[in-house]
């Protein structure tokens, strides 16, 4: 549909394709490359560096399961799921919440801090070279205005 709600939607002109198609690759190759670096040097998945940098950033170390799915933009079956294979790797545990007998905080152990502190260094160089070096700050900043915008456009119940 057009933006009047009538006829077929107007296709993307070249410009529009291009920039389109870039965007689809990077946002396929970059965490593929993080993920890989960080599980060639840690044993960790980006999710789980990013589960784990989540929780080492929350009041003692915990979160309430549905929160950190929500930050993380997981599924409650998928971080359940994520949770289960870190808590069997030491890095996590499951706490029953004390107000709320079906609700769990994920709690992050001192083996996960570890093991995300020993991460921390390989992540940005590898964030800061893939990411953030190849951008002069004025494209940065005009990313992140766009990322924004695109952002707000996707909550939920817009767009």
């Amino acid at each position: 549909m057009t933006t009047d709600g009538t006829g077929d939607p107007p296709w993307l002109d070249e410009t529009e394709q291009a920039v389109w198609r870039q965007y689809i690759s990077v946002m396929r190759l970059l965490p593929d490359r993080l993920s890989a670096s960080l599980s060639r040097a840690h044993g960790l998945t980006l999710i789980d560096y990013e589960v784990l940098a989540r929780l080492s950033e929350a009041p003692l170390r915990r979160m309430r399961m549905t929160e950190l799915a929500e930050g993380a933009l997981l599924s409650k079956s998928r971080l359940s799921h994520q949770i289960s294979r870190m808590e069997k790797e030491g890095l996590v545990r499951r706490e029953p919440c004390e107000t709320d007998g079906r609700g769990f905080f994920a709690v992050l152990t001192d083996q996960g801090w570890d093991k995300l502190l020993a991460s921390v260094p390989l992540h940005v160089r590898d964030v800061r070279e893939s990411f953030i070096s190849p951008l002069s700050r004025e494209q940065l900043v005009a990313l992140g205005d766009a990322l924004d915008v695109i952002g707000k456009g996707l909550e939920p119940g817009r767009g």
